[in-house]
């Protein structure tokens, strides 16, 4: 494992690119309504990501084990999609009650933030309403714990642990990042407690963290585009995603 600390500099250029990729994110947001089609959520993204000279981080990018590059400029997954929906490729509608997620990179001066968010669509019942809450605080709670001097592995011991009870599936199979220099660098991330605790955190460590919890099982498949996964149940998925540095200070959320 080789993690690769970023300078002060490469700070800063980083915490312009996470401003932007957040503003496109909830622009993109304010789109969502019954009726949308979600190519065009994708559309609407892409356009903001390049109108200031920036590139889509996740568009044309392969990640390990892939079969393809990845063919859209963001990632939407309705419902029982946990992550990595292409919207290009479906000539899919969202309904008033559904919940969806959105997901994007952007590579601003050459550095890489990313970050997620799952929004209602139009109205949704209180069990919808609970699994989002739930998972935006478990975020915060795995922000908070990224702490200097404390090792990785904290951060899913602290989701689990605020999770644990509220009766969610938390996913394993998928797991938060480092990320600037590329999409995805070392270290691993976990949004669970694992016995291996990991690397310890220091001062100009770039990751992100991204719990995501199910209403059901914590179980995952991946679907035959070979990206979107799905719970193995049928039950609904959220997700929410920072870009993170450590500081000496504590954590700094660079995609805010």
């Amino acid at each position: 494992m080789r993690i690769k600390i970023k300078t002060e500099a490469e700070i800063a250029i980083l915490r312009e690119g996470g401003k932007r990729l957040a503003f496109i994110l909830h622009e993109t947001a304010k789109q969502v309504a019954p009726g949308v089609k979600v190519k065009d959520l994708n559309t609407f993204a892409h356009k903001l990501m390049v109108q200031n000279g920036d590139s889509p981080a996740f568009l044309n990018y392969q990640p390990w084990g892939a079969s393809r590059p990845y063919p859209a400029s963001l990632c939407v997954s309705v419902n029982d999609e946990v992550v990595h929906g292409i919207p290009n490729e479906r000539d899919r509608s969202l309904e008033d009650g559904d919940i969806v997620s959105l997901d994007a990179g952007l590579k601003h001066k050459g550095l890489f933030t990313d970050m997620a968010i799952t929004v209602p669509v139009g109205e949704v019942d209180p069990a919808a309403k609970r699994l989002l809450k739930t998972t935006e605080q478990a975020l915060s709670i795995g922000i908070a714990a990224a702490q200097s001097g404390k090792r990785v592995g904290e951060i899913g011991t602290a989701i689990e642990k605020f999770v644990k009870g509220k009766h969610f599936g938390i996913v394993e199979t998928l797991s938060g990042h480092g990320v600037g220099y590329q999409v995805h660098e070392d270290p691993y991330v976990p949004n669970f407690k694992m016995q291996a605790q990991g690397p310890i955190m220091r001062p100009g460590l770039v990751i992100a963290i991204e719990p995501m919890l199910n209403e059901g099982t914590a179980e995952v498949m991946l679907g035959r585009d070979g990206y979107t996964y799905k719970t193995a149940d049928g039950s609904r998925s959220a997700h929410f995603e920072h870009t993170v540095v450590i500081t000496e200070n504590g954590p700094e959320i660079l995609t805010s």
